[in-house]
């Protein structure tokens, strides 16, 4: 077989997901008794969190058939002459500063706070690097006592695929993948404070089968919250965006089966993402809030935001300086900086109850309960969603993203097409036979897949990125067929 990964070099993406399900989010008031904020005198909050991620290619050299699976930081890295390449140890050192600037702050006496979400790829691909000098300022502030409630993990799926277009078996073995990696990294005691999930893409699934198993994916992952963008979900009643997006909602997804699975939802408003991040816009909007009432309480709105946290001039000069200015600011007055979790635990520890929260579902669902019930069966719902495709060309259902202009499906037959296959292949060989996960062909197996799922090779465009992402189905699909024969 060419270009095919020593299973010694695999990350730990397997073996122990009962274990890591059963831990995820464990920790009670993992954040609101640290923080030290006094959240009956706030009048609002501010939330950020830094998405970061960076594929993992077949370019350790320059034939594609039997180069080796390195990181696209690795690529930049050794040809910083070509192109955007010489922003790599710019990206590296964001990927590596917000370790550095907590203790910086909390030193200060202030109050940091951030949310983090490292893909498995980017992980993958760091430890590959021999990023020890990244870790070790990334594990101090994820297990030191002094810091670890000022930085907040949020899962995601390991390969960064997109919830919409990726089989839904495949999309929990991202989840859990990420979940065991984090724990190999940093210990299962942190895993117990990792209540929040952060969908790639922004990618909420619409089409309600599919988002079901979402949902339902996240809660028995251990999940307490997703972050959802505002444009990709509607109150049921009426079909409209959230009129109150900064207070937190419960998303609730019904199936066509009658099946029910809801989580609770921080939203993240529209705008520039990495822009209003870098500026901390969230800050500034949080300041001319006033609390909300809920429930015959009085609560502070959240205000939450999420963008990449390496990509464009605005992250990597404008944001260090900042976040440094806004928390400096933010600390001890009556507009902090939260992160999710601590401001959710705040917010149940005040007498609030989940079930007081207003109720948000996918995007275009109205249009389909209008017509059928939950319980009516798949083929009712396939057949709906065809009527409201024909009446409606602006109906659609291949979810939300943090984009409108952007689909994950259309154009993309030339990739998605051995993706599927090499999909279907996996689950006839490998999960449909049982192949325990402990296996390290299974493990092998596994990480191909996942790799070939990352969005990256769709959202860049054709060409090389589509031609990287074949060579990895090839690839997975030998693997399959080389160690599991019929």
């Amino acid at each position: 077989m060419t270009g095919i990964q020593s299973i010694q070099d695999l990350p730990e993406i397997s073996g122990l997901e009962a274990e890591v399900a059963a831990r995820t989010g464990r920790q009670e008031d993992a954040y609101r008794t640290a923080g030290g904020v006094n959240f009956a005198g706030i009048r609002g909050a501010a939330a950020i969190a830094l998405h970061m991620q960076q594929p993992l290619i077949p370019a350790g050299s320059g034939d594609l058939q039997s180069a080796a699976i390195i990181s696209n930081l690795k690529h930049m890295m050794d040809h910083q002459t070509i192109g955007d390449n010489h922003n790599a140890p710019v990206f590296y050192w964001c990927y590596k500063r917000v370790g550095e600037f907590i203790p910086q702050l909390f030193n200060e006496g202030k109050q940091p706070r951030v949310m983090l979400e490292y893909t498995g790829c980017l992980f993958d691909g760091l430890q590959k690097m021999g990023s020890q000098d990244l870790f070790d300022v990334l594990r101090d502030i994820t297990v030191n006592e002094r810091y670890r409630h000022c930085a907040e993990w949020l899962g995601c799926p390991w390969g960064h695929a997109v919830a919409p277009s990726t089989p839904a078996q495949d999309y929990r073995l991202h989840v859990l993948a990420w979940q065991q990696h984090f724990a190999s990294l940093f210990g299962m005691e942190a895993l117990e404070r990792v209540k929040g999930f952060s969908p790639s893409e922004m990618a909420l699934p619409n089409e309600p089968d599919v988002a079901y198993e979402f949902v339902k994916t996240l809660r028995d992952c251990g999940f307490q919250w997703v972050i959802v963008q505002e444009h990709t979900v509607e109150h049921p009643e009426d079909g409209w965006h959230p009129r109150q997006p900064h207070l937190p909602h419960r998303l609730v997804c019904r199936n066509s089966r009658g099946e029910t699975a809801e989580i609770i939802a921080l939203i993240k408003t529209q705008g520039s993402d990495t822009k209003l991040v870098a500026q901390m816009q969230p800050y500034y909007e949080a300041k001319g809030l006033s609390r909300i009432a809920l429930a015959g309480q009085v609560i502070p709105p959240i205000v939450s935001q999420i963008a990449d946290g390496e990509n464009g001039g605005v992250m990597m000069n404008e944001f260090p300086g900042k976040f440094m200015e806004v928390v400096r600011e933010a600390s001890g007055s009556d507009t902090p900086l939260m992160n999710g979790s601590e401001y959710l635990e705040h917010l149940f520890a005040s007498g609030i109850k989940p079930s007081d929260l207003p109720v948000l579902q996918p995007v275009h669902q109205k249009k389909i309960w209008d017509r059928m019930q939950p319980g009516d069966g798949p083929e009712k719902l396939q057949s709906t969603i065809e009527d409201l495709r024909k009446e409606d060309h602006r109906f659609h259902m291949e979810g939300g993203s943090w984009t409108d202009h952007i689909s994950w499906v259309d154009g993309y037959d030339n990739v998605l097409g051995p993706m599927e296959q090499v999909s279907a292949l996996f689950a006839r060989k490998i999960l449909n036979a049982g192949v325990p996960t402990t296996d390290p062909r299974y493990r092998n197996a596994l990480y191909h897949l996942m790799i070939t799922q990352t969005s990256c090779f769709r959202y860049w465009g054709q060409g090389t990125w589509t031609d990287y992402a074949r060579e990895l189905c090839r690839r997975t699909e030998e693997i399959l067929n080389h160690d599991f024969p019929e």
